[in-house]
């Protein structure tokens, strides 16, 4: 029997250098002996030493070094203003410096534990219509990179993966980590899958993508699940768990490979759709009010190509002509220009184009029986 992983959630984490962190500790400490010197010096009345009564604020400030820093009363204790003093500004920082030495590291982590516990159900409390990304590979990777580009927040998404540093590098990149098994619903749930509106399944095999979209369509009924099967015989099986939209991810990188050998003017076409930076972007959106009213080609004018109008729930593809006109409510999915489209498309067709041209021509290597030499 295999042995189970922990789960762990991991939040994106602002580094902070050594220095700082003791610097912040010695501060929230002195904070400490301030307001409890406050204390006592308003509360003067209740308090006596050996003279009589505390009567100034350098009696309330040894009164609280000496209690913070758990010292407590013995045969010795200095009597005069100076040695008071320097009780206070000399011995008093070094029982810090001690303290932190002896006790900091147990400190730490009560404190670490006691933080993430407050995020964890702060973050709880917070999130709402976030996406869940199964995975963090090439897929998962690139599948939060489209999301961050099509405006989605880095904060909003939380990433599931078993290996930890993968975990760590998507904190690092602003998203919520969750270290687990997928395939575990108490790990789904730790992810907060049943609020999920998105659930992205992009698993390196096709047996776990099938068993997770299987919980995740149940923990969240009305979440878009969009999975990933490296099989194609796979996809119905995908799409009987739940998945709304199933991406054949090696019939795909096949068909484009084919494509883009025979005609690679196409295959640079949709390389423009996948380019996330430069290039041609597909996007989805609601009609505006100034649209309505308007044919799906006068959108061309725009600099948006209409390749599907969702209405009512039904994609009306541009080939089907059964929308003629927008109307309020309408969804269409459109092709347009990214920023940087001229000098990135361009850049890269006529880099290909110089590259083709240097190439010299292949020539048949000549026959001594045609007279050549």
């Amino acid at each position: 029997m295999s042995k189970e992983l922990p789960v762990r959630l991991a939040l994106p984490e602002r580094e902070h250098g050594p220095l700082r962190a003791i610097l912040i500790r010695i501060g929230i400490a002195f904070a400490c002996i301030v307001l409890t010197a406050t204390i006592v010096y308003l509360e003067r009345d209740g308090y006596r030493d050996l003279d009589g009564k505390v009567d100034s604020w350098l009696d309330a400030f040894y009164y609280a070094t000496v209690t913070l820093s758990t010292t407590g009363y013995g045969d010795v204790t200095p009597e005069t203003p100076a040695a008071r003093l320097t009780n206070i500004i000399v011995i008093t920082p070094l029982r810090f410096l001690f303290l932190i030495v002896l006790v900091g590291t147990t400190i730490e982590v009560l404190t670490e534990r006691s933080r993430q516990q407050f995020r964890y159900a702060r973050w709880r409390r917070r999130v709402k219509k976030h996406t869940v990304v199964i995975g963090y590979g090439m897929k998962g990777r690139s599948a939060v990179a489209a999301l961050i580009d099509q405006g989605c927040p880095a904060e909003t998404i939380v990433v599931v993966d078993n290996d930890s540093a993968m975990i760590k590098v998507a904190t690092g990149d602003g998203c919520v980590g969750v270290v687990g098994d997928a395939r575990r619903e108490e790990v789904l749930v730790r992810a907060a899958v049943p609020g999920a509106q998105r659930v992205i399944v992009a698993a390196d095999r096709d047996d776990t993508s099938v068993l997770v979209t299987l919980t995740a369509r149940r923990l969240a009924p009305h979440a878009t699940i969009v999975a990933a099967a490296r099989e194609e015989q796979n996809i119905g099986v995908l799409r009987q768990g739940g998945a709304d939209v199933v991406i054949p991810t090696a019939e795909s990188a096949g068909r484009l490979l084919g494509l883009s050998t025979i005609a690679p003017a196409a295959g640079e076409l949709l390389e423009d759709l996948l380019e996330p930076v430069a290039g041609l972007q597909i996007s989805e959106r609601v009609v505006r009010p100034e649209d309505v009213g308007l044919a799906p080609s006068r959108l061309s004018a725009q600099g948006e190509i209409v390749l599907t109008v969702i209405r009512h729930g039904v994609s009306h593809r541009f080939d089907s002509g059964g929308v003629k006109v927008f109307q309020p409510g309408d969804r269409i999915v459109v092709i347009r220009g990214t920023e940087g489209t001229a000098g990135g498309a361009e850049g890269r067709r006529e880099s290909s184009a110089s590259a083709r041209s240097a190439v010299p021509p292949m020539t048949p290597p000549a026959d001594s029986s045609n007279g050549a030499p």
